[in-house]
């Protein structure tokens, strides 16, 4: 969020660097569905095995999980080395904002270790009932990248002016002070976790069971990996100023999403817990709190934007027509945060339960199967008559909704078939 806001404001090529940003960000969430499916899997299998007292069981999870987050950095530092050149020009032929995209992309690839990482290790801590200790974590990167921006992107202090590198460099290093500071709690403070190295060692059966859960969280969070870039290219033949509108917004959509997440990894280890311990009336808690949070966060969420949809519209120095089509994405896709909300929070519970197909059902609902065709077919009529451009937004109200709908009549099928 605070990243876009000062690369928007450089002092020349501002809307192009936001545009590279926005081209960049499908393997930035990439790289963070990976990470964080394989900790949503090692987060219930770990929580399931302490509620089973199984000690062992639960390090050796944890073990899996590191050495699969060394091979989920291998993979993305071979794809920043050889492969964002082509992945970008994909999507445009401008050349100077291809150039950008490929310098900031390349660095977040190569330096990923702190996202996969943190990734895991935040999981970890979450999973022994710690999640105070990872959102301190989160702060502290979050705070680094902060201060980190406006220096490296526009020079001061004696540092030199980067530009979108120095964006990039800002975020690794963010990224890399939240998975330091993650993996000294977890050796502080999991004391339910014992970190010998034998438990490094690849185990079949340890990465199927983490997998089991984690793939299809994987999936899920690689849709809307898949859906950004879909939209991205959709976007561009309306309109290139739609892409960076786009681009900004989403980035909005995520803070307020963030707290969704949150309180989605909080629900997973408790109900996973209780149901490890065979708990029906804690089961039931944990869902029925889980829920009124989520609803209450997002419809606070939704107020805030809506009533300040001008004034957050105005910090970017956008172009006019950049601007429109930000300020009507606001007011149109706002509007469904609280079926998204929804949405989210019964994914924590269908993994608890051990339902990641149900999971993955929803994921690719809201982030393909009702996004992609809708917005495309938006996106025909908008290209027709630029009058009506605000009707694409709408794509992403019709996919919550309806996907709220189904996730009803699932969480009804798989309650009633594990917790009953």
């Amino acid at each position: 969020m605070w990243t876009v806001f000062f690369v928007s404001n450089m002092s020349t090529n501002g809307e192009e660097a936001l545009n590279a940003l926005t081209l960049a960000f499908p393997v930035q969430m990439l790289m963070v569905a990976v990470g964080i499916g394989t900790g949503v899997g090692a987060n219930a299998l770990i929580s399931k095995c302490l509620g089973e007292k199984n000690l062992k069981n639960a390090s050796k999870a944890a073990g899996n999980a590191i050495f699969l987050g060394i091979v989920i950095y291998v993979v993305f530092l071979l794809f920043g080395l050889f492969g964002v050149e082509a992945y970008i020009k994909t999507q445009s032929s401008n050349t100077l904002i291809v150039s950008m995209a490929c310098e900031y992309l390349k660095i977040c690839c190569v330096v990923s270790m702190g996202i996969v990482f943190f990734s895991i290790f935040e999981k970890m801590l979450q999973a022994t009932g710690k999640s105070m200790l990872s959102t301190i974590s989160q702060i502290l990167g979050a705070v680094t990248n902060i201060v980190l921006d406006p220096i490296m992107i526009y020079g001061l202090l004696g540092c030199p002016e980067f530009g979108v590198k120095g964006a990039a460099y800002a975020t690794v290093i963010g990224q890399c002070v939240s998975f330091l500071s993650a993996f000294i709690f977890h050796l502080i403070f999991n004391k339910e976790i014992t970190n010998n190295p034998k438990y490094l060692a690849p185990s079949l059966k340890t990465i199927k069971q983490i997998y089991l859960i984690g793939l299809p969280a994987i999936i899920a969070q690689a849709l809307m990996s898949f859906m950004t870039y879909a939209l991205n290219v959709i976007l561009v033949t309306v309109d290139e100023a739609m892409v960076t509108a786009y681009g900004l917004y989403y980035k909005i959509y995520q803070f307020v999403l963030f707290a969704a997440f949150g309180i989605r990894d909080a629900i997973t280890p408790i109900v996973a817990f209780n149901f490890g311990m065979r708990s029906k009336k804690r089961i039931n808690e944990g869902i029925k709190y889980g829920l009124i949070y989520t609803i209450v966060v997002m419809l606070f969420g939704t107020a805030i934007i809506e009533i300040f949809a001008k004034p957050f519209a105005s910090l970017f120095g956008l172009s006019g027509v950049t601007n429109s089509y930000l300020m009507s994405a606001m007011r149109i896709i706002t509007l469904s945060f609280v079926f998204a909300g929804i949405n989210i929070a019964l994914q924590g519970v269908f993994q608890a339960l051990m339902g990641g197909l149900e999971s993955l059902i929803i994921s690719a609902l809201r982030q393909l199967v009702l996004i992609v065709p809708p917005a495309y077919m938006f996106a025909l009529i908008a290209r027709n008559n630029n009058d009506m451009s605000f009707i694409i937004w709408f794509t992403f109200l019709f996919a919550e909704i309806v996907t709220a709908v189904v996730a009803y009549f699932l969480m009804k099928r798989i309650y009633k078939k594990r917790v009953k």
